[in-house]
């Protein structure tokens, strides 16, 4: 990590312009919200899941940097979803996300997490805000998703040198043929960074999104519950 002139350590730049894509929501803020909370989480099938263990990024491993987009109006949304701007995952993807963030920094990177752990009730609140061809971007939330399990992350690469976030074909949550994993088209540099991220991340224990470049799911993510715990209940839980 590098540091600034205090000695404290410095977190990533942001990148040339403002790459926040936005979607035409189908119904206001207002509107999406109390639809979402009239909601209930269905029952899923329950299997031998591991114990819960949510960790916080920030305290697990600081040198993985935060831009938590959910937590403000920087998101395709265009409103916050998120009190706070935090990122919780189950430890062992945790300890897997320190191992690629070690091994980007061989080459020169870090990483900036976009997003983790996000409750069901979030999941279902994307769902309802886009029209639906733009469904194969957000997850059902009737089947529920590798984030609520705390087992997926989206992320990207920052030069620790320059402590600018580098540049890939899109912007996050960019929900265009450009986020695919196997888009041909830009410039090389962004595809090779892209490349270079899921190599990294492969690596350590992830999975690679075929739609989405920064969105990467813990090889054990069928090893835990879908969860709509809110960040407040994950701290008041006894530690496993």
């Amino acid at each position: 990590m590098v540091e600034d002139s205090a000695g404290q350590p410095a977190g990533p730049l942001p990148g040339g312009g403002d790459d926040t894509f936005r979607v035409p929501l189908r119904m206001s803020p207002d509107a999406l919200r109390a639809t979402v909370a009239a909601l209930r989480m269905p029952a899923f099938p329950q299997t031998d899941h591991r114990a819960i263990d949510l960790v916080d990024l920030a305290c697990f491993d600081p040198a993985v940097a935060l831009d938590i987009r959910y937590a403000t109006a920087r998101n395709f949304l265009g409103f916050p979803v998120y009190d706070t701007a935090r990122a919780f995952m189950q430890r062992p993807a945790a300890a897997a996300l320190s191992h690629a963030r070690v091994l980007a920094a061989r080459h020169g990177f870090g990483l900036l997490v976009y997003d983790a752990y996000r409750p069901w009730h979030v999941s279902a609140l994307f769902r309802y805000a886009v029209p639906e061809s733009l469904h194969d971007f957000v997850g059902d939330p009737a089947q529920g998703s590798r984030h609520n399990r705390g087992c997926a992350v989206d992320l990207t690469l920052w030069d620790l040198a320059t402590r600018r976030v580098v540049a890939m074909p899109s912007g996050f949550d960019e929900m265009t043929p450009r986020a695919h994993v196997g888009y041909a088209g830009g410039s090389a540099d962004a595809r090779a960074m892209r490349d270079l991220l899921a190599t990294i991340m492969q690596a350590s224990g992830f999975m690679s999104l075929a739609e989405e470049w920064w969105h990467f799911d813990f090889m054990d993510w069928r090893d835990y519950p879908v969860m709509n715990l809110s960040f407040d209940e994950i701290d008041r839980r006894p530690v496993p």
